[in-house]
């Protein structure tokens, strides 16, 4: 029984933040916007910069700002209700992210999931992801560079900044970051990755 309990607050932490970080904003704003459904538009990703290739920069922005939050509540909820489990809640909160379960396991690629993650488990990482992610898209205007840039500065920025205990959890999250852009990657290979602002889809999340 004692063991059984023992799981109780890790089992809640995990399916709690899954299901905050399952919530497909960008689906949900642009059907409610009447920009139809995302998932057959461009990339077919559920991200904003997918959301932004309808024309609706608003429903972008939005998209953005939500899909940040739902990561930052699940970390910060779980470490009010249960405390000790966060790092659950950040895993749980970015898989629900990149495999919600209401899609067919097909979300997103977790870049503005993780960077409201990374604010909510220590600040400081949250301004360098912000500095490397805002400032690559800004120079390079290559939305995937930019979003896998600051997954992967995340676990750097952890260890430089003494929060070993997140470095593994950021690594692993990085990771699948950059598994999620792989059909990027191949065209970043060939030359062929389009740049935001482009008539040509840009891609990322």
């Amino acid at each position: 029984m004692q063991t059984e309990i023992l799981w109780v607050a890790p089992t809640l932490s995990f399916v709690l933040s899954y299901l905050l970080g399952s919530i497909p904003f960008g689906v949900i704003l642009t059907r409610l916007g009447g920009a139809g459904d995302l998932r057959t538009i461009g990339s077919g990703n559920i991200g904003a910069t997918n959301v932004l290739r309808t024309g609706r920069k608003g429903l972008a922005a939005a998209t953005l700002l939500l899909d940040m939050a739902k990561g930052a509540v699940a970390v910060l909820l779980v470490a009010h209700l249960f405390p000790g489990n966060a790092l659950l809640a950040a895993a749980g909160a970015f898989i629900g992210h990149c495999y919600p379960v209401w899609l067919g396991f097909k979300g997103g690629k977790g870049v503005a999931t993780l960077m409201g993650i990374v604010v909510a488990l220590h600040w400081p990482l949250g301004l360098v992801y912000a500095v490397v992610w805002l400032g690559l898209l800004a120079g390079l205007r290559i939305s995937s560079v930019a979003g896998m840039a600051a997954a992967l500065s995340a676990p750097f920025a952890a260890a430089v900044f003494g929060r070993f205990d997140l470095v593994l959890l950021l690594l692993a999250l990085a990771l699948i970051v950059v598994w999620k852009h792989r059909e990027n990657i191949e065209r970043l290979f060939s030359g062929a990755e389009p740049r935001i602002g482009r008539a040509k889809r840009p891609p990322g999340d």
